[in-house]
């Protein structure tokens, strides 16, 4: 096996690690200032769980067509188009809360356009990966994206706070605006194969053609299933502010580094699925499911910020090590000419299930509380994996057959 200084010794792969870093320390930011943006207008969780919402609309209603054009467009302009998209939206926003004239639909809307963006940027991205690196170094190329990626998210959260705290959150939104900017130089000089297709059928036949692969490979409706099973009861993010300022009686800063806690523990989480060799994929992926129910309540009932920030660490390191390994098993399972549709597909539960997750978990926490909605939704994908590992599935097999896909 190669050693990881073959990846940095790939230039094309080397610039794509700086320009997903780079815009993931201004896009995470945003995020977390979005929700705390929307808490400090209404003082409502549920309302939070708006931005969810915008996020669901758009991952769902666009995500096959963003995976259909990734597999018939060049994925490069495409990635640059979406950027500018971004930029355009984010500005905008930055704009009206300097003027002091911004409003929760703002940010809604400015969530919804991103989300689109990103529906047509993501299937692009990982599609991507594969033309850059041979495919024996595709689970370490996926491995090493990650904890580089987890560092800007790391940093995007609190960074976010102290600008709230320090400015405002219109400093990050321009921030935000600037990594866009970047990440279309760089994607300007980045040298990929061109994607060769034969030939292009229908559009909607197209994103047809994917359904149907992704229908018959039950290892990939499965390893979705088990994510939503996580994502649409767990989904912390939406409660951190109430949580933050109401439960643990926090301010801004604070909140920054609730938030970026568990890209703390990502990081964690994807060098050790780095570092392992011959591991049975399937018994980590069930294993960190379990392990993230099991934080997302330990964080419900944290009294203290600090017991807080290492049980939102752990819900950051297992989620890191399930998500390495089925991001690899869908690309390795899928060929280079369906893997923008098949990744749109994936994308639906991996990026949909977080953001209809925080629409379900702030519902729920408007009624009972963030304590309640954490707890009772932390203990679904525990039950979700016992009924895997008591079933026979396709991830079992996974498990046995040690590192093999």
């Amino acid at each position: 096996m190669q050693q990881p200084s073959s990846l940095w010794r790939n230039r094309s792969f080397r610039l794509y690690w700086f320009g997903v870093v780079f815009s993931q320390l201004g896009v995470r930011g945003t995020i977390a200032v979005n929700l705390y943006h929307v808490f400090v207008l209404t003082s409502s969780t549920a309302l939070v769980g708006l931005v969810g919402l915008s996020q669901a609309v758009a991952l769902l209603l666009l995500s096959p067509l963003g995976g259909a054009f990734a597999d018939r467009l060049d994925r490069r302009r495409l990635l640059q188009a979406t950027q500018a998209v971004s930029l355009v939206a984010t500005a905008a926003l930055a704009l009206v809360t300097l003027a002091g004239t911004v409003r929760p639909w703002h940010i809604y809307l400015a969530v919804l356009i991103n989300t689109a963006a990103a529906t047509f940027d993501q299937p692009a991205r990982q599609a991507l990966i594969p033309a850059m690196v041979p495919r024996e170094e595709l689970t370490r190329a996926f491995a090493l994206l990650n904890p580089s990626r987890e560092i800007a998210i790391l940093v995007g959260p609190a960074l976010g706070g102290l600008l709230i705290a320090a400015v405002g959150p219109e400093a990050m939104y321009l921030f935000d605006a600037v990594t866009y900017a970047v990440l279309i130089v760089v994607l300007a000089v980045l040298k990929v194969p061109r994607l060769r297709v034969e030939e292009h059928l229908p559009l909607w036949s197209s994103i047809a053609e994917g359904v149907a692969f992704v229908r018959g490979r039950p290892i990939i409706l499965q390893l979705m299933a088990l994510d939503l099973s996580a994502m649409l009861f767990g989904a912390y993010r939406v409660v951190l502010p109430e949580m933050a300022t109401d439960v643990l009686g926090v301010g801004a800063a604070a909140y920054g580094l609730l938030a970026a806690a568990p890209s703390a523990g990502a990081l964690l989480g994807s060098v050790a699925i780095f570092k392992l060799r011959n591991v049975r994929e399937g018994t980590v992926v069930l294993a960190s499911t379990a392990g993230y129910g099991v934080m997302c309540i330990a964080l419900a009932w944290s009294p203290v910020l600090a017991l807080a920030v290492v049980a939102a660490a752990g819900i950051g390191l297992f989620d890191a090590m399930a998500t390495t390994i089925r991001h690899a098993v869908v690309q390795l399972e899928t060929p280079d000419e369906l893997r923008g549709r098949v990744s749109s597909i994936y994308q639906m539960s991996s990026r949909g299930g977080p953001s209809l997750g925080e629409l379900n978990v702030g519902w729920i926490a408007g009624l009972l509380g963030p304590v309640a909605a954490l707890s009772l939704g932390g203990l679904v994908p525990v039950v979700a994996v016992g009924i895997v590992s008591l079933a026979k599935s396709p991830i079992k097999k996974l498990a046995a057959a040690g590192s093999k896909s």
